[in-house]
């Protein structure tokens, strides 16, 4: 059987699905009918064949509380391997309704109230929210913007940050959101041994490392170096990969054992066990036969990518593109248009009818940017580039 779901190029409707994304602006203070290209999910269909496992229980009827078996680990297990060459192991596994879930019940299992918990700002906002809501400490050894507009790491200051906080862990966001940065193993390598050296867990959310754009190659942190396996709480899923976000599956890996048992005590605290019947079918049935809805997919993307890069090059110069390395997401600083933040919001907002992600939400460095999901029809995005495009032209009037 051949996929079927084959078509990206086709604007699909969302509205009134109770979509997050195109159902809930104004009761999140944003004009009626305004164009969305903020929260991460994609508007294509996913694989065929996700959507064929899905039929098929529902015209079985029964919908109760249902565990995964061998079966389910060896398509995961399949993907990270072909994917991404890690070879997993079972006993490592523990399953949550999303990495976000997993990022909190990281925070509470390896810190104390007061404790210092290290990122690398600008990174996706709820790293932050799952810190202060657990009444931790941020700390956030900031990214560096090169010249040329791609990020990098102050390892000096990261270390310093460690020992001056004494922060036992870090959240890693690889690849970054929402930079677009592809972590390269050298990069990866000098996080580990500064990790190692202060006793410091990583908890690396990879939930974006099917996206990664040509000349680039994703590396699983927890798989550089088996030191480094000891010390790793790598979450995945294919909810990113497959635009299944609404069916909260996540697989989250723990090699070392004692991590692992901290981890699932407070899994267990929360009261969650079982993840729902349908994020379980959709993501075996995903990982075991999406792979060709995958790749015309990313293809696709990068495709938009390259049309972003371009149309700003011809129409909005001033405006200065980050290029990603990987994810669906772009960066994009604004700072040259001399404005305030609030002036930054109406013109997004109110000139461009556009919903975007503020730079400010993922830290202060993050200030005079703006956040763009370009996993959509060709159309769509060609449209939120003109009206921005108009609302910056009349700037000038």
């Amino acid at each position: 059987m051949a996929e079927r779901n084959t078509d990206f190029n086709t604007v699909i409707n969302r509205k009134d699905t109770d979509c997050l994304k195109f159902d809930f602006a104004v009761k999140r203070g944003r004009p009626e009918g305004i164009l969305p290209l903020w929260v991460a999910d994609m508007d294509f269909r996913t694989s065929s064949f996700v959507l064929d496992a899905l039929q098929e229980r529902l015209e079985h009827g029964i919908f109760g509380y249902t565990e995964s078996d061998e079966e389910y680990f060896s398509a995961v297990a399949g993907w990270l391997e072909k994917r991404h060459g890690w070879k997993v192991q079972e006993k490592w596994l523990k399953k949550t309704p999303g990495v976000v879930f997993a990022l909190a019940m990281a925070v509470k299992a390896y810190t104390e109230a007061g404790d210092a918990v290290l990122i690398q700002q600008p990174v996706y906002y709820p790293f932050s929210e799952v810190i202060t809501d657990n009444d931790r400490r941020i700390v956030s050894s900031d990214l560096v913007r090169g010249e040329d507009g791609r990020y990098g790491i102050d390892f000096a200051d990261f270390e310093q940050k460690i020992v001056e906080n004494d922060v036992h862990l870090f959240l890693f966001c690889s690849p970054h959101n929402p930079v677009g940065r592809v972590w390269t193993k050298e990069e990866l390598l000098q996080i580990g041994e500064i990790c190692l050296k202060h006793e410091v867990v990583v908890v690396s959310d990879e939930i974006h490392a099917d996206f990664i754009l040509e000349g680039h190659k994703h590396y699983v942190f927890a798989d550089l170096d088996e030191r480094f396996r000891e010390i790793s709480v790598t979450c995945t899923s294919a909810g990113k990969t497959f635009n299944l976000a609404g069916l909260q599956a996540s697989n989250i890996f723990i090699p070392n054992a004692v991590l692992r048992r901290k981890f699932r005590k407070q899994v267990n605290a929360a009261g969650y066990s079982q993840l729902n019947t349908m994020g379980l079918l959709a993501t075996e049935a995903a990982y075991r036969n999406g792979e060709e809805w995958y790749k015309g997919m990313l293809s696709y993307v990068q495709e938009n990518v390259r049309f972003m890069r371009e149309y700003l090059e011809e129409h909005l110069p001033m405006l200065r593109m980050t290029e990603p390395e990987g994810t669906y997401l772009v960066w994009v600083d604004f700072r040259a248009l001399g404005l305030t933040e609030e002036q930054l919001e109406d013109l997004v907002v109110n000139k461009a009818n556009l919903w975007l992600d503020a730079g400010a939400i993922f830290g202060s460095v993050g200030e005079g940017f703006e956040r763009f999901n370009v996993a959509c029809p060709r159309e769509t995005l060609k449209q939120a580039l003109d009206q921005l495009a108009e609302a910056v032209k009349s700037m000038e009037k």
